[in-house]
């Protein structure tokens, strides 16, 4: 697998997961990992280096969060005595 295969394959997993990035620990942790994650840092150095080259190679569209919703103010009634 060439390093560009390698970085396709982590974009798309990612995209998958609808994440703009991971830690390195929750990688090494899911089986279905596509690419075992000493490759990557062999071909590029550091976890930091892997993953700003597969966001600059192969961005990540990620739906972003829905907006809160408008929190109702409570209605005070005051009694009349």
């Amino acid at each position: 697998m060439t390093k560009n295969m390698m970085l396709k394959a982590l974009s798309e997993y990612m995209q998958a997961k609808n994440v703009d990035t991971i830690s390195l620990s929750d990688y090494k942790a899911d089986e279905k990992a596509p690419v075992r994650d000493y490759l990557l840092r062999r071909k590029y150095g550091s976890w930091n280096r892997v993953l700003s080259a597969a966001k600059h190679r192969f961005p990540v569209e990620v739906a972003p969060a829905p907006a809160p919703a408008p929190k109702k103010e409570a209605k005070v009634v005051e009694k009349e005595d």
